[in-house]
Formats: structure tokens, sequence, C-alpha cells
């Protein structure tokens, strides 16, 4: 028979066309823009045949993405569409779908299912994916979802439900492979292709103890290319990353970016094996912090465009009260040069320009700040070398602005000693939003508060009062006006 009839082995052959049938089909240049996202007449074209009632014809059209694309068209389409679709789809919205998804969207889908039918989606995803969907369902919607789920599945959901929100123990996978430390590579080798209830997806063969303590890692190639008879210790690293179970996943992500991990052990208090948290998860938490910190610097809440009206309300409001509050503050101080004020009113059309450079001034150093705290670039041990950093950095950045501010006002107003005052103002100002946007946070961070959502309301705070108070103080005792 000729070579090219039949390339491959025919076991090669077999896995390969049960690799084919098992993956998606994928989808075609006509659904994705160049920067692969659903275009929007592909997204009117789904709902107007699911309206129409064509479900065969929108049921074709979505079977061509990928699930993470079946996740972002639930995103995409209106809340009132949302029901419609999923009617449509029907099984279509598998485990994978439900994964990708947002979660206010999966939320509200979740709503629309029979807890029989919850409990089945868990039950096919990873412990934390499966996690993921049902922690943030009511507690007695919880509890019936969990009783209609096999008691090996509910067992190990309800343990993870019982570690604190966003810790390794929420995050991580129990499913892993583990092997004791007698072993050769043959026998692991031999029980990786006899076992048939092992985790489908893993990179590294953790080595344990009697007391399934970790020992070491093992990653695949390295078993793949050790002669049978090698002993597993002969071949494992016995340097390796462990993840307590209860550290903040914050940390877990730093840990993974610091060591470039792929994935690591999470043990007990007791030093034992319980888990496993891949790269893949990490992602989604570098994503999910990060965007949390922007969004607490601006006090806008969760921020999603899926989070419902009366959630977002709450989270924006209290924030605008408290700026309320300290714009009270800048607002009092001005008034104690009401009098020089009327005499002058030039300062009024300036008063704005010193505040709100000072303000830029903070928010850029206290967006680094912050920064630097949640990356852990920024400790005890060095600490007082960004302050001094940042009062260089003020003092560079004042005396700039404030050449270009006090020769532009000096010039306009034809009144060289007014430019001189709003040079030494912007200078004050300046140099105290660059000491206030990395003191503040430091010290929240301090008091053990979250320095991402006070810290902008202090800073600002400070910078528009030490605007005006050096701005309008240096007008009166540079005798430009008196009280």
């Amino acid at each position: 028979m000729d070579e090219r009839e039949h390339p491959l082995p025919v076991e090669d052959t077999l896995i390969a066309d049960e690799r084919e049938r098992d993956m998606p089909p994928r989808e075609t240049a006509t659904e994705l823009d160049e920067d692969d996202r659903l275009k929007p007449e592909f997204v009117r074209d789904v709902i107007d045949l699911a309206e129409a009632g064509e479900d065969e014809a929108a049921r074709e059209r979505v079977g061509r993405l990928h699930p993470a694309d079946i996740a972002d068209l639930f995103e995409l389409v209106s809340d009132e569409d949302r029901p419609l679709l999923a009617a449509v789809l029907g099984d279509m919205v598998s485990p994978d779908v439900l994964a990708e998804m947002n979660d206010y969207v999966r939320e509200r889908l979740i709503d629309l299912l029979a807890p029989e039918q919850v409990a089945e989606i868990a039950s096919e995803l990873d412990t934390d994916d499966a996690v993921a969907i049902i922690e943030d369902m009511e507690a007695d919607e919880q509890q019936a979802v969990l009783r209609a789920m096999e008691p090996e599945d509910r067992a190990a959901i309800e343990d993870a439900l019982s570690f604190p929100e966003e810790t390794a123990g929420r995050l991580m996978q129990r499913e892993y492979v583990a092997v004791p430390e007698h072993v050769t590579v043959g026998d692991v080798i031999d029980r990786l292709r006899e076992d048939g209830d092992l985790t489908t997806d893993f990179w590294e063969i953790y080595v344990v103890d009697p007391m399934h303590r970790p020992v070491g890692t093992c990653q695949l190639s390295w078993i793949l290319r050790t002669p049978r008879d090698i002993a597993i210790t002969d071949v494992m690293k016995r340097e390796q990353t462990l993840i307590p179970v209860d550290m903040d996943q914050e940390e877990v992500a730093l840990r993974f970016q610091k060591y470039a991990l792929i994935s690591a052990a999470v043990v007990d208090k007791a030093g034992r094996l319980v888990g496993m948290i891949t790269v893949d998860d990490v992602v989604h938490i570098i994503q999910e912090e990060a965007g949390e910190d922007i969004l607490r610097l601006s006090g806008a809440g969760d921020g999603d465009i899926n989070e419902p009206i009366r959630e977002t309300y709450s989270a924006r409001v209290r924030w605008l009260v408290a700026n309320l509050g300290t714009a009270l503050v800048a607002s009092s101080i001005v008034g104690l040069f009401g009098g020089a004020i009327e005499q002058m009113v030039a300062l009024a059309a300036l008063m704005p320009i010193v505040a709100g450079v000072g303000g830029n001034a903070g928010t850029q150093t206290l967006a680094v700040t912050v920064r630097a705290l949640a990356m852990n670039q920024l400790t005890d041990s060095n600490s007082w070398r960004a302050v001094f950093r940042e009062m260089k950095i003020a003092l560079l950045n004042g005396g700039t602005i404030a050449l270009i501010a006090g020769t532009a006002t000096a010039l306009w107003f034809a009144n060289p000693a007014l430019g001189a005052v709003i040079a030494a103002a912007m200078i004050v100002n300046i140099f105290v939003a660059g000491v206030a946007g990395v003191a503040i946070p430091l010290l929240l961070d301090r008091l053990d508060q979250d320095p991402a959502v006070a810290s902008s309301i202090f800073v600002t705070m400070t910078t528009d009062s030490m605007g005006f108070l050096a701005f309008l103080g240096l007008a009166v005792l540079s005798g430009l006006t008196s009280f």
C-alpha cells in the first residue's frame, strides 16, 4: 500500500480523528472582525433568526463558533434577548460556554435553569469552574443544586465553598495526578494509560510521600524522555512553589508571575497536597485584579456593563457623596479668601488651573504607587526610597510647569507679580501632590486597608485644598490683595 494513502500509524490516525470530533468547528472569517470580535451584523442576524423562529438556521450559524465566542454572543445581546437565545441554542450552551461567560450574564442564565440542569452542567466542569457557577447563587438555590449532584461531585464543591472567597481553596482544581515516591517512570506511564479516572488536562505530576505531602514535581516531557526503569525521584524536581490553601488569589497570581509557573500544588495547613492551580486560571485572576484596582481608584464599583443598574448606582453614589464632602473642604478654603478674590478677579480664573494640574500630578503618582503595591514591588525595604524618588520627580515637574504657567500668566495679565505667585503655587501644589500620591496609599496599606479604594479621594482633597491655599495665600502675602 502507498504510504501517501495512510501517512499515520493506525493508532495515531484514530487519535487524530477522535480529537477532531471533540473539537468545535473553527469559526469562519465572516463572523469575526480583524480583532477576533463578533461582528455586529452577525449578532443581529442570529437574533433576527431566533425571533423569526428559524431555530435551525440560528443554531447552524452559532455552531461554528468557539465556546468563548458563544459566551461573547450572550454578553453582546440585550438582557431581554438572552432567554430567547438560550432557548434556541439549547444544549449548545455547554459547560464550557458558561465557564467563559461574564458573571452577571451567567447568573441570569442560571436562574432560567432547573437545579438538575445546573447540577448536570457543574458535574461536567473542573471543580474551580463549577464553583464559579455555584458560589454566586442564593443559599437555597445552592442547596437544591448540590442535592441534585452525585455524592463525589457534591463533596468536592462543598469543600471548595468552605474556603473564603478569592483564596487558593476556591481557585484550585481538585483533579490532579500524584504518584508515590517509590515508583519508577514505567509505573507512572502505565498508570497514566490505564487509569480512566485521571483528569484530562495537566502538565505536571506531583510526587508525594506516605503522608501525601508533595516532595517534588515532574513534567510530562521529562517522563516521556526517560527510560522506564529509572526511579521517579531521580527525574523529579525537588524545588517547587507550594501554594497554601488560604492564600489570597492576588498573591497566587504574583507567585505565578514571579516564578513563571505553569501549574502549582496547593497544600493544606498540614502540608498535604489537596489540589492544583493552573496558569489559565491565573490569567483570569490577573485580569480581574487589575481591573478591580483601576475601578476602585475611580469609585466605579465592579464597572461591568452587564451589572444591574441598582448595584451600579449603589456602588457609585456613595463615593460621589464622599467626594462631595471632600470638595466642601476645598470650597471652605476658597471662602476664607473671598475678599481677596473680589479685589482681583484674575485669581478666580487661575485657581482651577493650580488645583487641576496638582490633581493630575497626584493621580499619576497614585496610579504608579497602587500598582507597585499590588505587584509587591513596594515594600518596607524600599518605601522611603520611593517617597524621596517621587519628591524629586515632583520638584522637576513642578519647576517645569511653574515656568510655563508663570510666564504665560505674567504676559497675559501684564502682571509679573501674579505670574510669580502662580509659579510658586504650582511648585508647592505639585510637590504636595507627589508626596500625597505615594504617602497616602502607603499609609493605608500599613493600616491593612486597600489603597486602591480610598486613596483617590484623599489625594484629590489634598491637592485641591493645598492648591487653593497656596495660590490664594501667596497672593495675599505678596501684597497683590488683602483680606
